[in-house]
């Protein structure tokens, strides 16, 4: 079974999270997620997530730490993601790869169909906001 590795970023504003909605495309599709994507040969998890949403969002970010490493098993792959807290540098964060998305409170959190690789994640975050 094929085994991906990712970086997800977390945006905090205003006490809200961001949340990016995939495309209507494979196993989860219309799922809601904290944006990034795969890293590629030789690149460690920090830079992947500032290339990803340089190209997913537009925008120049800031790692700030580590907040979660997740495995997951999906139905047709595996999944190691790295969820990273970042910050917004430059520019707003413009859909260039997804359907939506939603600056979330914590009350709104669980407002919207996660993909499952990412609720453990939620859950981290939902303790950093008030």
């Amino acid at each position: 079974m094929k085994h991906i590795e990712v970086a997800a970023a977390v945006f905090l504003q205003d006490n809200k999270v961001f949340a990016a909605q995939r495309k209507d495309f494979g196993e989860l599709a219309k799922r809601w997620e904290f944006p990034g994507g795969k890293l590629e040969h030789d690149e460690c998890g920090e830079q992947a997530i500032i290339r990803e949403i340089q190209e997913e969002l537009g925008a120049e970010i800031q790692v700030k730490r580590l907040l979660l490493t997740v495995e997951h098993q999906y139905a047709t792959f595996s999944l190691t993601m790295h969820g990273y807290l970042c910050e917004i540098l430059q520019g707003p964060l413009e859909l260039r790869e997804h359907l939506d998305s939603k600056w979330l409170a914590k009350a709104d959190l669980y407002s919207v169909n996660w993909a499952d690789a990412d609720l453990p994640l939620v859950h981290a975050v939902s303790s950093l906001l008030e």
